[in-house]
């Protein structure tokens, strides 16, 4: 994260020395989009020079912005509550599709202030759609500032970058705001795939404090009564979670992993239940679903053989543009011990869902070889035990059978299931080890490192 609090000349400059550097040797695209951030900027002075700068910052005011949508911003939401906590005042700037956490929602210091998703044109050269959405993101960025008011600080994710750190960077500083980016995932890191390590805007971001990601409180284990509340809701929804057997009477409810006995109260894992196998993606090029895939028909062959393993539920969470090609991909093969469930959860039932889960498998890979899978950190916030494809530098945050598996390939992966299911759920058995490791680690929450980090940038520059 880093922080600034420029003077607005100062500002102005930086960002068209940033603007004319990055035009050499800019594709045309590239060009067209630095030219419209310009003139965004431009418009920005005007504007804000018409209204009467504000001296003094209004303390307790803090602005957190996404330019997407707030609800798969869960980075962002915990800042908010966080910000909340310490008796701030959140706007909360962002689009509003997916529903926010309860405790964004529910909170009476946290306004939400919605802004529209910018597509830009649909048809002509993709140049010109290019152009016209940046023109129009800025223009709608300026107003929503302007509007809201000046706010002690703000706090900005980037990505993306373009336009929105010029507008808001700009903005504060002509009404003495505090700006903070969220460099979030080492956004400078991939840019400097492309533009090189010297780069104007790949040296600055590299001055920042970092917030390593950590999982929030409401991802630990889930009591078992809670797991079949959510199971029992997932079933009038989704064929892997209703039971296959019969009630023995009318106070008794079942799902394919619990049963509750409505008259005694007494609720119970049942014996013999499939294993519940999770992973939650975006649904990108970044994560290749074709290894999983491949990995659980090798799983399937396992116990078509005569394997004495168990069979499998795959819960495949989140919202993507390759969901539908997968789950076509999935629908065209016959499998008969591996069900698959691809739903997306409210805020509220993605930790309880992971709570609740075996065994946790990750396919994230780092563009940059530094963006450590926040998935995975919620995962081990669950006490739930993790197999993560090979990166750079995943071994930071997976310790291979310590806390989890490390696998480069679908047969690894195949393998490692076939190892840690052989004797599920017996509490002796290696997955029983890895969760009993986790149980065991002290994992900082993200309260107590976002108070040691985030908490004195913004202290300290308001005295």
């Amino acid at each position: 994260m880093a922080a600034g609090g420029l003077s607005a000349p100062l500002v102005l400059g930086c960002l068209l020395a940033v603007a004319v550097a990055g035009c050499f040797g800019a594709s045309a695209v590239g060009r067209c989009g630095l030219l419209a951030s310009a003139g965004a900027v431009a418009l920005g002075v005007l504007a804000g020079l018409r209204r009467r700068r504000r001296g003094a910052r209004q303390a307790g005011r803090v602005c957190v912005m996404v330019l997407g949508d707030v609800g798969r911003s869960p980075r962002m939401q915990y800042h908010a509550v966080s910000l909340s906590k310490h008796g701030h005042r959140v706007s909360f700037v962002g689009v509003c599709g997916t529903k926010p956490h309860q405790d964004v929602l529910g909170d009476e210091k946290i306004q939400i202030i919605p802004i529209s998703e910018v597509k830009g044109l649909q048809v002509g050269p993709k140049i010109l759609g290019y152009f016209t959405k940046v023109v129009v993101q800025s223009v709608q960025l300026l107003w929503v500032l302007l509007k809201i008011g000046a706010h002690s600080h703000v706090l900005m994710q980037n990505p993306p970058g373009l336009p929105s750190i010029a507008i808001t960077w700009l903005v504060c500083s002509l009404q003495g705001s505090k700006f903070i980016i969220d460099w979030h995932n080492y956004g400078y890191t991939i840019m400097a795939l492309s533009h090189g390590q010297s780069h104007p805007v790949v040296r600055i971001p590299t001055w920042a404090t970092t917030l390593y990601d950590r999982p929030p409180s409401l991802f630990k284990e889930t009591p078992v009564q809670f797991q079949h509340d959510l199971f029992m809701r997932m079933a009038k929804l989704y064929l892997p979670f209703q039971s296959s057997m019969e009630p023995t009477g009318d106070h008794v409810e079942l799902t394919a992993f619990t049963e509750h006995n409505t008259t005694s109260g007494v609720v119970q894992s049942l014996p013999g239940r499939p294993v519940l196998l999770l992973s939650s993606t975006s649904w990108t090029e970044d994560e290749d679903f074709s290894i999983l895939l491949k990995a659980l028909e090798d799983y399937e062959g396992f116990l078509n053989a005569g394997e004495n393993l168990p069979s499998l539920v795959c819960v495949i969470t989140g919202k993507g543009p390759q969901k539908e090609y997968y789950k076509k991909l999935i629908n065209s093969r016959c499998f008969k011990h591996v069900k698959f469930c691809t739903p997306w959860l409210e805020a509220e039932d993605y930790p309880v869902m992971l709570g609740s889960a075996d065994l946790g498998v990750c396919l994230h890979k780092s563009s940059s070889g530094l963006d450590l899978p926040m998935k995975v950190v919620d995962m081990f916030g669950c006490c739930l035990p993790v197999c993560a494809v090979h990166f750079q530098c995943l071994h930071e945050l997976v310790k291979h059978e310590e806390n989890g598996l490390i696998f480069h390939d679908s047969k690894d992966l195949a393998e490692q299931l076939k190892m840690l299911l052989c004797d599920f759920p017996s509490p002796q058995g290696k997955l029983a080890h890895l969760r009993r490791n986790l149980r065991a680690s002290e994992q900082q929450r993200w309260d107590e490192n976002w108070d040691q980090t985030v908490l004195p940038l913004l202290t300290d520059q308001c005295s």
